[in-house]
């Protein structure tokens, strides 16, 4: 069935809003093991409330959001396939992108294959909903390339005060200051930590919404036109955090979540 000729909101689709007790259950079973990023899903699951799902009808009912659904781009396929993207000079976001993907071992496909651990695609809702959400996890490494933050655990957090201004989800904001208070117990350092995150929101609220732009047209432009277009501002406090740290002898890799940062934005 093609994508506009499915419900916007499918029957068998809840609105729960947020379900405290649960996101403290899957914190605590991530906190045991930070590799377990399916929990990661499941906080998102449930703190995914009205207005995340306002904000899914608003984009899909949209000019541009119709557009979308009328190509039906499988945005996973296309950013993995890094041929398409061969004549694009090297300042553009192609060009930046595959570099960030080659230097991480990461593909986009990846990504849905870590999302369709804990939901199969067959039991998820058949819905113009579940496409846009959908769109927000396959952007999530265009996220990093754009803003200029790393994998590291400081630079996945921040990302994910970014991403809560631009996503709504609480469940993102949740595991950013649990993540920040986590690299704050772990390090000692003086860096201040909770003010990266606060910048992170600060610059995911001037921003565009960057899952709402054509993908395969803004993989085209010069990376600086484009964060200039979308208005993304440079990540001024996360990279003084990063020296911070660096000086007090704290290795970036010692800090890090594990998956749990990179799956949740």
């Amino acid at each position: 069935m093609a994508l506009l000729d499915l419900p916007l909101v499918a029957p068998e689709r809840k609105v729960s809003g947020f379900r405290p007790f649960k996101v403290l259950h899957h914190f605590g079973k991530l906190v045991e093991d930070k590799e377990d990023t399916e929990q990661v899903f499941h906080i998102i699951e449930a703190t995914k409330g009205r207005r995340s799902h306002r904000q899914a009808r608003e984009f899909i009912r949209s000019p541009e959001g119709q557009r979308f659904l009328a190509d039906e781009v499988d945005i996973p396929v296309m950013l993995d396939d890094h041929d398409r993207w061969a004549d694009c000079g090297p300042n553009t976001v192609a060009a930046h992108y595959i570099a960030f993907m080659k230097r991480e071992g990461l593909s986009a496909a990846g990504l849905v294959a870590e999302s369709h651990r804990w939901a199969p695609p067959e039991n998820l809702p058949r819905d113009q909903t579940q496409w846009y959400f959908d769109r927000l996890r396959d952007t999530h490494d265009l996220f990093h390339v754009l803003t200029g933050y790393g994998r590291d655990a400081l630079g996945e957090t921040s990302l994910l005060g970014f991403s809560y201004q631009q996503n709504h989800n609480a469940g993102i904001l949740f595991i950013a200051y649990a993540g920040a208070r986590q690299i704050k117990r772990m390090s000692g350092t003086k860096a201040p930590i909770f003010a990266a995150i606060k910048e992170g929101r600060r610059l995911g609220r001037a921003a565009a919404k960057i899952s709402h732009q054509d993908i395969a047209a803004l993989m085209r432009e010069d990376i600086a036109a484009a964060r200039a277009r979308l208005n993304i501002g440079q990540p001024e406090v996360y990279r003084r955090c990063l020296a911070i740290l660096e000086s007090e002898g704290t290795m970036r890799e010692q800090l890090t979540l594990g998956g749990a940062g990179a799956q949740a934005a």
